[in-house]
């Protein structure tokens, strides 16, 4: 894309752009970002802290902000298979990570533990879902894949702005993620996410799923990051009356809310 679809539009006019992974990050309303029911316990502080426990106690999910880093923070989710035991998992995504990829894979992560809960079954730990249901539909969607000797794969959109990396061959067990992925310039990527060792696969697939989804985010113009404009179709504008208006910071106690199930 040669020209900035944007040039002509009102900084806060807001659009429906397309692809997800550069549209930023959006508006980072907990509410809608964490769909846990009432059960789980929910904190936030006053400077925009937050974390969230589930009932069992292996279940631990946190924003920590930081308004003076380039990617204002961090999420973490970190499942443990005993209560406060060392991580048996976990994932970092940056605070930059576009609202809707956050909301799809938190959602996802309440399904598996609900799932969990009411069967005799424990995919949070033994979770067998092979890895290609993380990058099918990457391939379908037009990514390119290319596998290295070293043990990973690679799988990037047409522009090479949006990458997934796996490391399917793993002998010894280390800090290096297993799963990564991250949009932008490869020498600046906007917002990164780390999967790490024992991640099950399925949190890994709705996280791509959500990644290369062709229903088009709602973004203002000035929240579009500008080095990456060029890149993005507009799928169409939003009317004054329709556009989303950013949520002041919930308060704890109203931040649980409704979950959906399998």
């Amino acid at each position: 894309m040669s020209t900035d679809p944007f040039i002509n539009l009102n900084p806060a006019q807001s659009v429906k752009v397309l692809p997800r992974h550069l549209a930023g990050p959006g508006p980072m309303d907990l509410q809608a970002i964490w769909p846990f029911p009432e059960d789980w316990t929910v904190h936030q502080s006053e400077d925009g802290a937050a974390f969230a426990t589930s009932p069992c106690l292996r279940l631990f999910t946190t924003r920590v902000p930081d308004a003076d880093s380039p990617h204002k923070g961090k999420w973490t989710i970190t499942a443990n298979r005993a209560p406060f035991g060392p991580p048996a998992w976990q994932i970092s995504l940056d605070a930059t990570t576009p609202a809707e990829l956050l909301h799809d894979f938190h959602t996802e992560l309440l399904d598996l533990y609900l799932e969990d809960r009411h069967s005799d079954q424990d995919r949070l730990f033994e979770d067998d879902t092979p890895p290609q249901e993380a990058y099918t539909l990457l391939l379908a969607r037009g990514w390119s894949h290319r596998v290295k000797t070293d043990g990973s794969q690679f799988f990037r959109d047409p522009e090479s702005l949006g990458v997934v990396q796996h490391r399917y061959a793993t002998t010894i067990r280390d800090d290096s993620p297993t799963w990564s992925a991250w949009g932008g310039y490869p020498s600046e990527p906007y917002w990164r996410a780390r999967f790490s060792q024992g991640t099950p696969t399925t949190l890994v697939a709705s996280f791509t799923a959500s990644l290369v989804s062709t229903e088009p985010v709602t973004r203002a113009v000035k929240d579009i990051p500008f080095h990456t404009r060029r890149h993005i179709y507009v799928a169409a504008t939003v009317p004054a009356h329709q556009a989303p208006v950013t949520p002041p910071v919930a308060a704890p106690a109203a931040l649980p809310g409704t979950s959906r199930t399998r």
